[in-house]
């Protein structure tokens, strides 16, 4: 089963709350979770990222492909290199 690190969409109409969560590469967008791994909210000045760093790294040891979007989130988060 290949994992992937990647957003779910959360929140109404036009404003948007993001779930990090660790899923089967086969999944649908907001289908079931492995893992959840932390929020992003775009709508909030400045933009709200939290990560559970010990929960990432171990998906990422077990082999976990983020997406580039949450490669960016990872990285601005102090995660990433």
């Amino acid at each position: 089963m290949a994992v992937k690190l990647r957003l779910t969409r959360l929140g109404s109409k036009k404003k948007p709350f993001y779930r990090i969560v660790a899923v089967d590469s086969k999944a649908r967008r907001d289908g079931r979770a492995l893992d959840y791994l932390g929020y992003y909210n775009p709508m909030t000045n400045p933009v709200e990222i939290k990560v559970d760093t010990d929960k990432v790294k171990i998906w990422l040891e077990r082999g976990a492909n983020p997406t580039d979007t949450v490669r960016s989130l990872l990285k601005k988060s102090g995660l990433g290199n």
